[in-house]
């Protein structure tokens, strides 16, 4: 009886990341962030926050401060859904090789 050498994939195997990056960007669909108040908030002070800095870009006036908070508010919508994309992608691949051992296994 031989045993097969187990590989195991990085935590940051460049497929998952790649569909997570896509998925993170794909998840910024209103209605899909309405799953997710907490967050949902999040992109829509996002979203204000940007028109915000763009009028007052376009009107001449300090806008430093609203670019820091823009910022920090995009980065925080987009980094977890990214988190969330990554940890749903980590699910399928555990599950498709599962899939694979049940299949392969007598």
């Amino acid at each position: 009886m031989s045993e097969k050498a187990t590989t195991t994939r990085p935590v940051w195997d460049i497929a998952i990341v790649r569909r997570a990056a896509v998925d993170a960007i794909v998840k910024l669909n209103p209605r899909t962030m309405m799953r997710n108040p907490v967050m949902f908030v999040v992109e829509l002070g996002s979203i204000l926050t940007t028109s915000l800095l763009f009028r007052d870009i376009l009107h001449g006036a300090h806008y430093g401060f609203q670019i820091q908070i823009t910022f920090w508010l995009w980065f925080t919508v987009l980094f977890a859904n990214f988190a969330e994309a990554m940890a749903e992608g980590r699910g399928k691949a555990q599950a498709d090789t599962l899939r694979r051992a049940k299949s392969e296994t007598r």
